[in-house]
């Protein structure tokens, strides 16, 4: 039995430790300091923007469509199997061009996705307003990926969590690694406030906390944060409530959110208050970095920023209430491109699942998977 050890339990951490159970021979256990899907998971917006990001070629888009792929059969897996509902917004993501040389580059996009065997739709401003009204009409047109998806990150991972325990997967919360060691026979020591632990296989899934890890082995992978603001406007009706797409445009995204059932941001009383063809959205985020002096605290000016701009994209927001607003931090990496996938230099034993920046939900599967391939 190899035994398997996973530092970190947002959703690449939920995730790989899901893929992981369906591996015989691994003992794997689970160890946090918070409750699952919390730091930047629980911050996130869950938008995939894998088929119509400008990613073509190489490891970034290999990643992108293995995950896009998984997508489709995991949210059905994971809620038979938790007999649970995981919002899952099947209905694509809109990019709204705001200049007509952004729907020549889709139109390019289109044509090298086509030969990838996927689909992008190129629309005219006639045919954006016809089936979203509720858009402003300052938009030449816009792409629209009916593959790509949306999944409330949270959600995700407390089924991920479900799934992987119904597996055999042990999960120790609370428990907050304060060292990490390696002996001479190749096994990994953990040194917890719980006391330590061995194992045969390392993964760190630990975002933010990975550098201050990997310091403890003197190979620091240094990883920095940027800190994201999000609003939720409830009582809303925009457009066509049959055709809700995710829409982005100007680093801005507008986020339908689930049925109230299915909800875990929404609180009960508002979804009591909510009147027929209202919903809430997401809107968000903010990229803000550390000072010269490393401190980083969300600055409101950014975020009224990124209403505005949310605003003059669906005017109609302005006729919502401000049910809640957030901010999280996101791990990027310094000196390496995101994410960092694989062994730990120098050290096959310990393997790296970190650093997602933006995209950890989106790639989250594809993340799962290499790990797999590694230890397996």
């Amino acid at each position: 039995m190899t035994l398997v050890i996973i530092i970190g339990c947002g959703a690449i951490g939920a995730m790989t430790a899901y893929e992981l159970s369906q591996v015989q021979g691994l003992q794997i256990t689970v160890i946090d300091k918070q409750p699952p899907a919390q730091a930047a998971t629980g911050a996130a917006l869950g938008v995939m923007m894998g088929i119509i990001s400008g990613k073509v070629k190489g490891r970034a888009w290999e990643l992108r469509q293995t995950s896009i792929r998984r997508y489709e059969t995991l949210i059905t897996e994971l809620e038979e199997i938790t007999q649970g509902q995981i919002p899952f917004n099947r209905q694509g993501i809109l990019k709204l061009c705001t200049e007509s040389e952004e729907l020549e580059k889709g139109q390019q996009l289109a044509e090298i996705r086509r030969s990838q065997g996927w689909q992008l739709e190129i629309w005219d401003a006639d045919r954006l307003l016809s089936h979203c009204p509720h858009l402003s009409d300052r938009f030449y047109g816009a792409i629209y990926s009916p593959q790509d998806r949306q999944v409330d990150p949270t959600a995700l991972t407390h089924a991920l969590v479900t799934a992987a325990q119904g597996n055999g997967v042990t999960f120790k919360f609370g428990v907050n690694v304060e060292g990490l060691a390696t002996s001479d026979g190749g096994r990994c020591l953990i040194q917890t406030n719980a006391g330590n632990m061995k194992c045969d296989r390392l993964v760190i899934a630990a975002g933010l906390g990975s550098t201050e890890l990997t310091k403890s082995l003197q190979k620091t992978i240094d990883i920095r944060p940027v800190l994201g603001q999000a609003v939720e406007y409830g009582g809303v009706s925009l457009g066509n409530q049959e055709f809700q797409p995710a829409i982005t445009t100007d680093d801005i995204h507008i986020v339908p959110v689930g049925d109230c059932a299915a909800r875990t941001r929404l609180r009960l009383r508002d979804c009591a208050a909510r009147t027929l063809g209202e919903r809430n959205y997401w809107v968000g985020s903010t990229v803000e970095f550390p000072t010269a002096t490393g401190e980083i605290v969300a600055d409101p000016r950014n975020l009224q920023v990124v209403k505005e701009k949310a605003i003059a994209i669906c005017p109609a927001l302005a006729d919502g209430a401000i049910v809640k607003q957030w901010s999280g931090l996101r791990p990027r990496p310094e000196v390496a491109p995101a994410p960092i996938i694989g062994h730990m230099p120098g050290d096959d034993n310990i393997l790296l699942a970190t650093g997602h920046y933006r995209n950890g939900i989106l790639l989250a599967p594809a993340t799962a998977q290499a790990i797999r391939k590694a230890i397996a």
